[in-house]
């Protein structure tokens, strides 16, 4: 496992990646991300409220995180594919003083991450949460994302 420590607002977050072949404890996973390759590119979506990213995002109520991405791809990537579960970020608040129980996330929580071979891109309309996609060479992801 790999860890390290954030600053997330005023607070600091240990993040710790963890290979999984199967899912954390389901009421404490807060979003859902997928590594999504279309012949060898990796899809980047430009979010509308957060800049470029993977695409991803919270679990509706009655959802699978395999369905949380199939949806979220679909919405900001307008793709479609096979996933298969690469593992998850533990998100520790343990050393984090401003947590309490009202905080909007679990003192201990998970973001899950998948990959996805895409099988199908359709037109991309924008009409969801992104402005843009771009397909790029996975060795040049450091160039799309400063600090």
């Amino acid at each position: 496992m790999t860890a390290t420590y954030v600053n997330w607002g005023e607070a600091i977050i240990k993040l710790t990646w963890q290979e999984a072949k199967k899912l954390p404890v389901f009421k404490l996973i807060t979003s859902v991300h997928g590594y999504c390759f279309y012949k060898g590119k990796l899809l980047l979506v430009n979010l509308n409220y957060r800049g470029r990213d993977i695409p991803g995002g919270h679990l509706e109520s009655v959802e699978s995180p395999g369905k949380c991405l199939k949806r979220e791809a679909m919405e900001e990537g307008y793709v479609e594919g096979d996933s298969k579960l690469m593992g998850h970020v533990i998100v520790d608040h343990s050393e984090n003083l401003l947590w309490n129980e009202s905080s909007p996330y679990p003192w201990l929580g998970y973001q899950v991450y998948y990959r996805m071979n895409v099988k199908n891109m359709h037109d991309f309309e924008g009409k969801f949460e992104s402005k843009e996609r771009i397909l790029i060479e996975p060795k040049t992801v450091t160039d799309y994302f400063k600090g």
